[in-house]
């Protein structure tokens, strides 16, 4: 019986660790929870740049609205009547 190896890598956008398996090494991938897309490395091997975690979150967050549909709430509509 084999064993997969995986590293753990953080989510650039919502920080959750992610166990990622070593043959995904080098490509791009996908988080679970928040659905951000992200290069999986090893960050304890030091040759790959640092992600810019407040642009990535950034981003993440502009493709969110930009994809939400208008969501105010029932209370904010009753408030302010258009």
């Amino acid at each position: 019986m084999s064993r997969r190896v995986f590293f753990v890598h953080p989510c650039p956008t919502c920080g959750r660790r992610l166990h990622i398996r070593v043959e995904y090494l080098g490509k791009k991938v996908v988080c679970p929870h928040c659905g951000a897309r992200l290069d999986a490395y090893d960050t304890t091997a030091g040759d790959f740049p640092m992600a810019d975690s407040a642009g990535a979150l950034m981003k993440r967050v502009e493709e969110l609205l930009e994809t939400t549909p208008d969501q105010t709430p029932e209370y904010a509509r009753l408030a302010h009547p258009r």
